[in-house]
């Protein structure tokens, strides 16, 4: 049996034929979508959660059990391996257990402990540990090498001793039991570089802080690290009670089975013990232990930022319809933009209603000639600077002109200016100034957020919490699996994407993408499913994996524009002789289907979950999984933090979603935070059980804070003001007085001594 698949299918709780086959299907280039949409069957309905958490353990199980090789062999050369240390290599489920193993084995640059034992110290090390009756200056004045530079007891002993502290710091359970024990135990601290204090001064509540390490959420574990990156916090891990530190001391001694009965060398092993903690093992599990709560911290902010880019990402568009596109902007005026109901440009231009030249009347004829030429239904309006100013210019604009019949919305502008200076834009655009382009991604946005928002770096889009601190590499994976999950959920025109859409669609890659654009563009739009088989380079595997994905609207098959898979045709077939309809009167009459049972229509090439999968398909073919249209209406005269007051109520729209609570935008440039205590009037745990980015809430304002820009609100509309108290102004840190430990470290003794404890202090 497959470990690695048993392992899987116990964390996952599902049966281990569902992870072989999974597994199978994926070896075999299978992608996420795919198998979650049109293999129901042969993974037993596992859903893209489920096969999403599957496919990293897969690839963390795989990394394991290659380094358990590497190890293996590595022990095996040294001819060290023996039938125990092999049966735990091979029990070892995570990464740092492996290493511990390893560690006796590992090889490591000539340390103390090896110089000893080729001067012939070990039994010096030996004799002591095993008999602490014997004398210690007496057994040891029997090593004296003056040719290994051994010319007194005392270098001797201290030989034996780096032995002991090495052999001592390199059990593998020991490390993992302190380990654990520091975890539960132990408080995470920080304390300002003094000299650095006023230039730290955004990291103040860290100022001198101390909480559990256990207990730490993401986003202050990542303000700690990245406060200490910045060097302007000092980190540590300690104890709050010296009663720890002991346990730690004496867990080491009962180890090695080391009591201090008074016999010669008892001080002599109790001092060694004090050492290996104090100096070895204490520095590696702090290390240890803060790596662990980054890694912890970082997957915590990366599934934040991928819920939040999920949600931005299936946001509903406004629709197929021309936009007016407003980038608005001071000084430099306000770039305008037309795009038709597909997206395509049909003209640009600015206007500088706005400091200083304030050409508010000319303006407003400018963009109602332009409304009316082109019939424009939407205008999409930039968040930016002058957001507010500009939207204030379009309500009138709409006062004024009722006959334009326009509908604006306010859209978040993040990553408009990536994109404008994109390779993509410059390909798209050669022509047009790049400061026009961000306008049409403004405008864009609103008519399909999707599919404008996938030009973009997901990284820049901005709704991630400690983004540029986390592990590149993995936040990339993460994210870009979201993009190409809610791509294949909605799917893609195939007559209309672009590259970025096309390439997230599942099997297809960025070249394939490009030949797909390239053949429409040479030949025309597509007219069936069948005829995207001879773009270059798109073979039988790549179509199976993407054709259910891709959709022709209004092709010569009704099918085409649906999520029905080629494959199933024919059981749709077979649904038309049953019913004796046509596909075009068959597909939305919902009355007819559900006459018909889906269990007999059940056959060994389609199971149950197809065949209710196409019923349900056929019953609101080509539907879109994300929400109707809505917008949020600003209130009329906020426009900046200056004019909010508190107690107002105000309608806004959630711009992020962190675990300590949600950001909105309610118009005033600045978003507000929504404490977690204060999103509902019950106990929340977790901020997005209540709260979606682009959700449109309504808040009220409880203190405005001028000088660091910040507002706070709650959505408790109905709550009395918290008090000083309450959770919803409390620092999101844990401040206490300057972490003071109680633990005492034993007195230096020899010049050892002295040298390593002034190495700890350094």
């Amino acid at each position: 049996m497959n470990t690695i698949h048993h392992t899987i299918a116990q964390e996952l709780n599902v049966k281990l034929a569902q992870i072989e086959a999974t597994v199978k299907l994926l070896d075999e280039g299978a992608t996420v979508p795919f198998i979650a949409r049109y293999r129901k069957e042969v993974t037993g309905g596992l859903d893209d959660t489920q096969l999403r958490t599957l496919a990293e353990r897969l690839i963390y199980l795989r990394e394991l059990e290659e380094r358990r090789v590497v190890i293996l062999e590595s022990i095996k050369t040294q001819e060290k391996l023996t039938p125990e240390l092999e049966k735990l290599i091979l029990a070892a489920d995570n990464k740092a257990r492996l290493e511990d193993l390893y560690l006796p084995y590992k090889p490591k640059r000539r340390t103390k402990a090896q110089i000893a034992i080729e001067a012939g110290l070990e039994p010096l090390a030996n004799s002591l540990l095993e008999n602490p009756s014997l004398d210690p200056q007496v057994e040891a004045a029997k090593f004296l090498n003056p040719e290994k530079d051994i010319k007194e007891p005392a270098q001797a002993l201290e030989g034996a001793r780096h032995i002991l502290m090495e052999r001592f710091a390199e059990s593998a359970d020991l490390i993992a039991s302190l380990r654990e024990f520091v975890w539960e135990h132990a408080m995470l601290t920080a304390q300002v570089i003094k000299e650095k204090a006023t230039e730290a001064i955004k990291f103040r509540d860290y100022f001198a802080y101390q909480e559990a390490l256990k207990k730490i959420p993401s986003h202050r574990a990542l303000a700690v690290f990245r406060g200490q990156q910045e060097s302007f916090l000092r980190v540590g891990i300690e104890f709050p009670d010296a009663a720890d530190n002991e346990h730690c001391i004496g867990k080491i001694a009962a180890q090695f089975h080391i009591k201090n009965l008074k016999r010669a060398a008892d001080a002599w092993l109790a001092q060694t013990v004090e050492w290996t903690w104090s100096i070895k093992l204490k520095l590696k599990i702090d290390v240890d232990l803060l790596s662990r709560l980054r890694e912890a911290a970082e997957l915590e902010a990366i599934k934040v930022f991928q819920e939040n880019l999920k949600n931005l990402l299936m946001a509903a568009p406004a629709g197929h319809k021309v936009t007016l596109g407003l980038d608005p902007g001071i000084r430099t005026g306000v770039k305008v933009v037309v795009v038709d109901d597909t997206g395509k440009l049909l003209t640009h231009t600015t206007i500088f209603p706005h400091e200083p030249r304030k050409a508010w009347d000319e303006s407003i004829v400018i963009l109602s000639k332009l409304c009316a030429h082109f019939k424009v239904s939407l205008v999409s309006i930039g968040n930016g600077t002058a957001s507010r100013e500009t939207d204030a210019l379009v309500a009138e604009l709409i006062k004024k002109h009722p006959e334009l019949k326009l509908t604006k919305v306010v859209v978040s502008e993040a990553g408009a200016s990536i994109y404008s200076a994109s390779e993509l834009a410059a390909k798209e655009f050669p022509d047009l100034d790049v400061v026009y382009r961000g306008a049409v991604s403004i405008a864009r946005r609103l008519q399909d957020p999707l599919a404008e928002l996938v030009k973009i770096d997901p990284k820049s889009i901005g709704v991630g919490q400690y983004q540029h601190d986390v592990n590149q590499i993995k936040l990339g994976r993460s994210l870009n699996a979201v993009v190409e999950d809610c791509v294949n959920a909605v799917g893609a025109d195939v007559n209309t994407a672009s590259v970025p859409l096309l390439k997230s669609i599942a099997g297809l890659d960025e070249g394939v993408a490009k030949n797909i654009v390239a053949f429409r563009e040479a030949n025309g739009r597509f007219t069936n499913r069948d005829a995207i088989k001879k773009v270059p380079r798109l073979g039988d595997k790549t179509f199976q994996q993407a054709i259910g994905f891709l959709r022709i609207i209004d092709g010569e098959n009704p099918l085409d524009a649906s999520s029905v898979h080629p494959e199933a045709y024919p059981l749709v077939d077979q649904i038309l002789q049953k019913t004796g309809k046509s596909i075009k009167e068959i597909m939305g009459d919902v009355a007819a289907l559900n006459h018909l049972r889906a269990t007999e229509l059940v056959s060994d090439q389609f199971g149950l979950p197809t065949v209710q999968d196409i019923l349900k398909e056929l019953q609101k073919p080509g539907r879109d999984p994300r929400p109707e249209f809505q917008m949020a209406k600003f209130t009329d005269g906020i426009n900046e933090l200056s004019d909010l007051k508190p107690d107002m109520i105000l309608e806004g729209v959630v711009t992020n979603v962190t675990k300590f609570g949600a950001f909105v935008d309610i118009g005033v440039h600045q978003d507000g935070l929504v404490h977690i205590s204060q999103l509902a009037d019950k106990y929340v745990s977790d901020p997005s059980e209540v709260v979606k980015v682009g959700m449109i809430v309504k808040v009220k304002v409880v203190e405005v804070d001028l000088e660091r820009k910040r507002a706070q609100l709650t959505m408790r509309l109905n709550a009395g003001k918290p008090t000083a108290k309450s959770d919803a102004v409390k620092k999101e840190s844990t401040v206490k007085k300057p972490f003071k430990s109680n633990a005492k470290p034993a007195a230096p003794q020899g010049a050892f001594a002295a040298a390593l404890l002034g190495a700890l202090k350094k």
